[in-house]
């Protein structure tokens, strides 16, 4: 319960910060297009740009580039913390800040994302093929097998993606 209280809080202030930033970067946004003399396209909201922004960060660490990734996961998680304020029972976001919190190093956040949103969806094949990874790179194998025997009759990739990371 302390965990979720601590975790509220924290992307309560992130919110708070990101609105700041966003809220001035905005007005020089519209009196650039106000030269223009059009609108512009509407915003993607956050939800997107933090998918696209993990995108980006997984594709750059795969490439070896993991100073460059950081500052993509960094971006991303600002981005899906704002969209989990928006939205906050949306397992998709949940998993999403699962894997970045990993990727960043945040191990406790990371587990508690996976779990809320399992908790909201006990389905959700891609967060607990994720969590499962999670759980074997932290070397939690019986909790990783567990994971997999939960997938086993889902007949998904999921279950074969997670049992060749196993074995």
């Amino acid at each position: 319960m302390k965990k979720i209280f601590l975790i509220i809080l924290y992307t309560f202030f992130v919110i708070v910060i990101s609105f700041k930033v966003y809220s001035a970067g905005s007005k020089d946004a519209k009196k650039a297009n106000e030269s223009l003399g059009k609108d512009g396209p509407p915003p993607a909201g956050p939800y997107r740009l933090g998918f696209k922004e993990l995108q980006r960060a997984l594709k750059t660490e795969n490439k070896g580039k993991l100073k460059k990734a950081k500052i993509k996961y960094e971006k991303a998680l600002e981005h899906l913390l704002e969209a989990n304020a928006e939205d906050p029972a949306n397992p998709d976001i949940l998993n999403y800040l699962g894997l970045t919190n990993a990727k960043l190093g945040f191990n406790e956040n990371a587990e508690i994302y996976y779990l809320l949103g399992l908790e909201l969806n006990n389905e959700h094949k891609s967060i607990k093929l994720n969590l499962g990874i999670f759980y074997y790179n932290n070397n939690k194998i019986i909790k990783a097998k567990e994971i997999l025997v939960s997938l086993k009759n889902c007949g998904c990739k999921e279950y074969n993606q997670l049992k060749a990371y196993i074995n």
